[in-house]
Parts: C-alpha cells; structure tokens; sequence
C-alpha cells in the first residue's frame, strides 16, 4: 500500500485524460473533488490487486452519461456516497475497497474522492485499460461477471437500484434512467469479490496513468518532447499532425457522438483525418487509409504541450497529434473484438491491430 498525496492525483488525471481515448468525462473535475477530498480527509491508500482479500467485497465507482453533460451537471461526490451505502445495504456486507471501471477521464479519479470520503483504499485496477462508451465494455463482462445488482443515483436524490438478466440488460436500462436523470448519475457496480477482481481486472492502472502524467509534467519542465515520450511509454505510434478544421457533435442517447475532421501538417500535409466518436474516439482515417480501430486507444494530445484533448475539448484551429495504442490483450481475443470491435459500433471495416495498420495499412472502401 501507498499513498496519494496531491502531486500524484495531478499526475493521475493528465494519464487518465489520455487512456481516456478523448471520453470517460472529463478529468479535471474529477480532479477536483479528489484533491478537495485529500484536503478534508488526507491522502489516499492505493493497494496492489495482491494487496485484496480473496472473498473481500470490492466494488467499482463512477459516473455514467454523456461527458458533454457533466461539464454543465458538476456531481457534489454525495451521489456516489449514496449509490454505495445503497448497496452495501441491499447486499448485507460492508464493501473492502473501490476501483475505476474504466482508465479514463473522470471515472479514474471519482473513486479516488468516493474513497477519501467513506475511509476506504482504492485498488489499482480497472476494468478497460482504457475508456469505453457501455456499460458491459468491461473485461468482467468477458469473464461472466455480472455487472448487478447495481445503484445510479443523481444529485436530485434520485436513487435506483439494478437487477438485470445480463449486463446487456443493465446497459440498456441503466442508460434509459440516465438519460431521464439529466443524462448524467453516479453509480456503484460490479461488485466482485478480491479473487475476481484479480483475475479479471487490468492490474497497475493507475500507476501507469501516473507514469503518464509525470512524464509530460517533467518533460516540459526540462524542454524534452513530451509526446515522444508518451508514445514510448505506451508502447505507441504517431498516426496523424495537423490543424481541427471541423467538429460536428451532438448529445443523444446518453452519449455524446460526432466527427472530427484534422487537417494534415507537416509530412501529412495534403491529407486529412476523420475520427469518429461515441464518448471515445473510435475510428481514425484519412481518405484512403485506416489508421487505427477499437479497441486500441486512439488519443488527440495538444502538439506543443503533450496534453490530452477530450472529445468535448476539440476545438476549430487546435494543433493536434493524433497517436494510436495498442489495447490490452483481453480485447483482441474473439468475444473481446465482438463486445467492442468495429462492427458493434456499425463500422464496415474488419478489426487490424494497430501496430499492423502502422506498418503496412489498410485501404479504406
């Protein structure tokens, strides 16, 4: 075990941002309420996934909805204390520990505060290596975990507890009460015991976010090119430098959905990108080319400073790199490509690892 002091929960939110794949929320509110947090109620135990009990009740914390709602609908931190004594209460059990669901954006760093206002440790460990957009996007969910029973609660004080048949099921229902709860709610779910979480979790995430954060923080503070380091870091690749000449966005669903369109720069001036989002990028092209796919991570960082640009964040003019990481594992076997490859999302295109997309391409139709 160690503690999360100040410095590390800044580092921990620029990781997040980038492995948030442009969603998962923003984190510089999650930031927030996990440094004012720490101010009330002191650093914050982060164990090792060895570190867990085996029959210990671990349960993960976050926010659901769309991340262009959230810059509007702040949450107080109340609704996730909320969700979680609900289900302690409907379970019979006190809960051992919280952790991400996701490595991305706000939902890295609301744990953190839930944790810090109930006296619990967060262990490090999520569900995706990365961001995703629904709810049974989780390598739990490929391992037969069931994401209930689970409780969304709101700041109006609106509390809703969860059981479904599958966790398709919680996704579609938990997704309609969002949406009718101002598009975003606070939630506990996928409560597991310490043996599941160990099997079935991605280990060392927020370590590896916070290797992020400190390499861009350093970088720039000793003139280095942080966006090199970043790529050698998470074992990346350069897709694509240039000029947003065009945002179409639109909250629907309970997502916020769109296109953005990059004008190339540089050696890829002449060319265009086109990335596609639902919450996260999904989709980089140019023309004639696709560059990488879901479920590897695509991130849009700032070209002078390194930092992660969110899906809600892309503005017209912003001078951007656009780089592609290779996902975890779990996500390239069979049922991981059908929970989140391309044709879940309606995409013509066969799923190819980025690495090899990189080396040899792939022509778009």
């Amino acid at each position: 075990m160690r503690l999360l002091g100040k410095q590390e929960i800044e580092d921990i939110a620029v990781g997040a941002a980038l492995l948030g794949t442009g969603g998962g929320g923003d984190p510089y509110v999650g930031k927030l309420m996990a440094l004012q947090a720490i101010e009330e109620f002191g650093p914050i135990p982060l164990l090792s996934v060895d570190e867990v009990p085996e029959d210990a009740l671990v349960v993960s914390s976050g926010m659901m909805g769309a991340p262009t709602v959230l810059v509007e609908k702040i949450p107080s931190g109340h609704e996730a204390k909320v969700a979680f004594q609900t289900l302690e209460k409907y379970l019979g059990k006190k809960v051992f520990a919280t952790f991400p669901i996701e490595a991305g954006g706000v939902n890295s760093m609301l744990p953190l505060a839930l944790a810090a206002q109930l006296g619990l440790p967060v262990v490090d460990v999520d569900g995706m290596g990365r961001a995703f957009p629904e709810l049974q996007m989780v390598t739990f969910y490929l391992d037969g975990i069931s994401a209930t029973p689970m409780v969304i609660a709101d700041e109006k004080g609106n509390v809703t507890l969860l059981n479904t048949i599958d966790n398709l099921w919680a996704e579609r229902i938990a997704r309609s009460a969002t949406v009718q709860k101002g598009g975003s709610v606070m939630f506990a779910i996928y409560p597991m015991t310490g043996k599941n979480l160990k099997e079935s979790g991605i280990h060392d995430i927020l370590r590896l976010e916070e290797e992020i954060g400190r390499s861009i923080r350093l970088a720039k503070e000793n003139n280095r090119d942080p966006i090199g380091e970043i790529i050698q870091l998470t074992n990346g690749f350069e897709l694509f430098r240039g000029k947003v000449v065009d945002v179409n966005r639109k909250t629907e669903t309970g997502f916020a959905r769109g296109t953005a369109k990059i004008e190339g720069l540089e050696k890829y001036k002449g060319e265009t990108l086109e990335l596609r989002f639902q919450n996260e990028h999904l989709l980089a092209k140019t023309e004639d080319r696709l560059l990488c796919i879901t479920p590897d991570l695509i991130a849009v960082l700032d070209s002078e400073t390194g930092l992660p640009i969110t899906t809600e964040g892309l503005r017209y003019g912003a001078r951007t790199v656009v780089i592609g990481i290779p996902c975890h594992p779990k996500w390239r076997t069979p049922k991981g490509i059908e929970t989140c490859g391309p044709a879940y999302f309606g995409y013509d295109v066969e799923y190819t690892p980025v690495e090899e997309l990189v080396n040899k391409g792939v022509t778009m139709k």
